[in-house]
C-alpha cells in the first residue's frame, strides 16, 4: 500500500495594508499578519469571527463599527494607530502557526508621525516577533493583550473585554481627555 504526503504551500506574502494612524494616535496595537479577509478588504481584523471590534467597541463603551469608514472614525476619536507587526511572511492562509520567514514592519514611521504613549499586542503571536524584531529597534516594551483571534476560543468576550478594559482602557481615556 502506498502512503502519500501532500505538503501545504505557503506563500510568501507582503503585508498590503498601510498602518492607520494620525498625529493624534497615542495608542498603538498591533496585530501579527492580516487574515485573508483582511487582505481582501484592505483593512484590520475583516474577518466576520474575530472579535477585535466587538471588544475594542465595548472597551470604550461605544457601537461596534461595522463599516471600514466607521472604523477608521472609532479608532480617530479613540487615538487608536492599527498596524501588524510582520511587514511579509511565508503563510498558509490566515494560520499564525504556519507563519515562516518573518520581514518586520517599520513601525518608526508612527512613532515618528504620532504621540504613541503605549504599544500592544493582539496575541502570542504578535508578541513573539514584536519582542525579536521590533523592540531590540525601539527599546520599547509592548503590553501583550490576549488575542481576539476565534483560534483563541479559552477567552470570551466577556474576559477579553475585561482584560483589555484593565490594560488599555485607562491611558486610552486619558488620551481622549487631552
Amino acid at each position: 500500500m502506498a502512503v502519500y504526503y501532500y505538503k501545504t504551500m505557503k506563500n510568501h506574502t507582503i503585508h498590503p495594508i498601510p498602518p492607520f494612524y494620525d498625529e493624534n494616535s497615542s495608542i498603538l496595537i498591533l496585530g501579527s499578519f492580516p487574515s485573508v479577509k483582511s487582505r481582501e478588504q484592505m483593512f484590520f481584523y475583516m474577518h466576520p469571527q474575530n472579535r477585535f471590534w466587538k471588544v475594542i467597541a465595548m472597551v470604550f463603551h461605544a457601537d461596534k463599527p461595522e463599516t471600514i469608514p466607521e472604523k477608521k472614525a472609532f479608532l480617530s476619536q479613540h487615538h487608536i494607530a492599527l498596524w501588524d507587526v510582520i511587514g511579509s511572511c511565508d503563510i498558509e492562509g490566515s494560520s499564525d502557526s504556519s507563519i515562516e520567514n518573518v520581514v518586520a514592519n517599520d513601525i518608526s514611521v508612527i512613532l515618528k508621525n504620532a504621540k504613541i504613549s503605549g504599544i500592544f499586542v493582539n496575541g502570542k503571536t504578535a508578541e513573539k516577533y514584536y519582542k525579536k524584531y521590533i523592540e531590540p529597534k525601539t527599546g520599547i516594551k509592548a503590553v501583550c493583550l490576549p488575542s481576539t483571534s476565534p483560534a483563541n476560543a479559552a477567552w470570551s468576550v466577556d474576559k477579553l473585554v475585561k482584560h483589555w478594559s484593565e490594560e488599555i482602557g485607562n491611558m486610552a481615556e486619558a488620551a481622549i481627555s487631552k
